[in-house]
């Protein structure tokens, strides 16, 4: 399935990261939260860019049957992205979003997301600057703010993205079409609903799901904080 994200626009969107699931029964931690999440977050980390090493194409291709009814959420955070697009797009990634600290050429990686098929997104880590993207937002569906250090799960949020939120939400809202702003990092029941009132509407969500020994309870504990 293509992740269109522009028709999504407006609603919250719980992105459960694999990275906190149990990597010996991924297929069943996707299949689990089918029914209450909104898209598959997959974290890919290539030991370069982030000092940490996870999962590559073949294991896209292995959890996509579980994908059903979602889309998957590739986050490249890997050293030279565009040398793997097509791999991921080829293993069944719907959504790939690259760093753009991370790529020479960000313009033309995004068009070969899109001519792959894929869902453009890209991401910046929390002490990049607003401005380094501001060019490429005509070009993308979706921005993720990592509101952690990228490399590991179960960080802290930094309590100052909070403000990086609201700001990257207001030039988000000034652009021609819809983009969703994804955020990633340290997200609980306890702070999802100010984050998602300061303008997020895509958030991953890891530890405080897959860490959780009902990890659909904890989805909707989430979501429910946000209705409230």
């Amino acid at each position: 399935m293509l992740a269109n994200y522009q028709e999504t626009q407006g609603k919250l969107m719980l992105c459960p990261s694999i990275l906190s699931a149990d990597f010996a029964k991924l297929g069943e931690a996707v299949a689990l939260v089918q029914e209450h999440a909104d898209v598959i977050h997959v974290d890919v980390m290539d030991g370069h860019y982030v000092p940490n090493l996870t999962l590559g194409p073949p294991i896209v291709g292995a959890i996509k049957p579980w994908s059903k009814k979602l889309p998957l959420d590739v986050h490249l955070m890997v050293a030279e992205p565009m040398q793997w697009l097509e791999a991921f797009a080829g293993a069944g990634a719907d959504t790939l979003v690259i760093h753009a600290e991370a790529c020479a050429h960000t313009l033309r990686a995004l068009q070969q997301i899109e001519d792959l098929g894929c869902t453009p997104g890209i991401a910046i880590n929390p002490g990049t600057s607003l401005s380094v993207i501001e060019e490429c937002l005509p070009y993308v569906d979706m921005v993720l703010l990592m509101t952690v250090n990228p490399g590991f799960g179960g960080q802290s949020y930094i309590p100052s993205m909070t403000d990086k939120i609201r700001r990257l939400r207001v030039m988000l809202d000034q652009l021609d079409h819809p983009v969703h702003l994804q955020i990633d990092g340290g997200v609980n029941e306890d702070n999802i609903a100010e984050l998602y009132a300061a303008g997020a509407d895509m958030i991953v969500v890891g530890s405080s799901v897959y860490a959780k020994p009902d990890p659909v309870a904890a989805l909707k504990t989430l979501r429910a904080a946000c209705e409230e």
